[in-house]
């Protein structure tokens, strides 16, 4: 559910802390009866904490807290702080607010995912220096109980529009960023979930492919020992109904992640 920002939650999540606490809770309730976990996302591509010269420390404790007050199973790290990554300084952000993160969050109680974009994942130290998510995984990936990794609006470059640059081969300008190529970084392949828009509005510029040519990409993988799942991200009409009114509903259009 989407967003808690540095400044405190929005979009969904806002909608979220506005019901009536019965209400949260049967919907909650309905959630886990169908083996369902509910997740709150953090930050996504309009918060940039770490050049901002937010605490990571302080910023995981007020997250955990949001996490453990509003009754959701765990949070999404959806770190796109882009220009502190290619600086090198968001690597020891991240591990310090993932490392505080799980103090609060215990595992296997509490889930933490990461979404984050596969180039963070490349070979090319001119984008990042410091390693990027390759640096942050080989110090708390062990924390992190998956990736999310959006394979989707990376300009035109790195679309990651066929099998072959999605799955084993992701070209020269983001080397190493196919979904076999960050397993073979040493990130488990059980760990790295294939995000995708499922429909063209998902996607701001690259990335989408017809369910069908992706379903055999994705059978592909299976048979090279992937089972990790799919992360659907959809552009769709939602409706909330806020706990003032009984019978008052807002529809809006936001970005939804599935």
């Amino acid at each position: 559910m989407a967003f808690w920002l540095d400044k405190g939650p929005a979009d969904a999540a806002l909608s979220w802390t506005r019901l009536e606490p019965k209400i949260r809770q049967s919907y909650l309730d309905a959630f886990h009866s169908s083996g369902k976990r509910v997740l709150v996302s953090a930050f996504g591509e309009t918060d940039h904490p770490t050049m901002n010269d937010v605490d990571p420390v302080e910023c995981a404790q007020r997250l955990a807290e949001f996490v453990i007050e509003y009754g959701f199973d765990g949070a999404d790290i959806d770190y796109e702080d882009n220009r502190a990554m290619h600086l090198g300084k968001a690597e020891d952000w991240v591990i310090s607010i993932m490392k505080t993160l799980r103090l609060h969050l215990p595992s296997p109680q509490f889930i933490i995912s990461h979404a984050p974009q596969p180039p963070m994942f490349t070979k090319n130290k001119e984008f990042y220096p410091k390693g990027g998510y390759t640096t942050i995984h080989k110090n708390v990936g062990h924390l992190i109980d998956f990736y999310n990794v959006q394979f989707y609006n990376q300009g035109a470059t790195t679309k990651y529009e066929t099998c072959q640059t999605l799955l084993f081969d992701s070209g020269t300008h983001t080397p190493g960023t196919a979904l076999f190529q960050i397993a073979e970084m040493g990130v488990p392949l059980e760990k790295l979930v294939v995000g995708k828009p499922m429909h063209p509005n998902g996607t701001t510029s690259s990335g989408y492919m017809d369910s069908r040519y992706l379903a055999t990409c994705i059978e592909q993988a299976k048979k090279y020992g992937w089972a990790a799942g799919i992360m659907g991200e959809l552009v769709i009409y939602y409706l909330f109904l806020f706990p003032k009114s009984n019978t008052s509903i807002t529809c809006q259009k936001k970005r939804m992640e599935l």
